[in-house]
This record gives C-alpha cells, structure tokens and sequence, in this order.
C-alpha cells in the first residue's frame, strides 16, 4: 500500500484471507452474473446448477444466500 494521497487499498475491508470457500464461490458468482443473471432467483438457481452449494453443502435457498452475503459483508 502506497502512503502517499490518493491510494486504492483494493482490500481495506478485508478481516481474513478469503478461504477456498470464499474463492469459489466468488469466482462462481462472476460466472452466473455473466451467464445466468442478476436477479436473486437467478443466482440462486445458477449457483445450484453449477452445484456449488452453500457453506453446509446444501443448495442455496434465496434466504440462505442473503444470509451468506449478510455473513460474507458483501
């Protein structure tokens, strides 16, 4: 990170290290916004088709991944 003004610390709101949970999902995210949508139902069901479930290993619900993003602080 730069000390001089302006700079752009692309991860200032980071806590952790994003686990490979975290990676894969996000890359996968990227996948179905692209592909499959943006609405929730959209990415709800793109996600469940490319069976990458929740962190459970269950398939996403719509409440399920408002929760994970609410978790997640996206």
């Amino acid at each position: 990170m730069s000390d001089t003004w302006p700079y752009l610390d692309v991860h200032q709101s980071r806590t952790h290290e994003p686990t490979p949970y975290e990676y894969k999902l996000a890359a996968t995210l990227e996948d179905v916004f692209t592909e499959a949508g943006h609405e929730l139902s959209d990415v709800v069901r793109g996600l469940n088709a490319r069976q990458v479930h929740a962190g459970d290993g269950t398939p996403w619900t719509e409440e399920s991944f408002r929760a994970e993003m609410n978790r997640l602080g996206a």
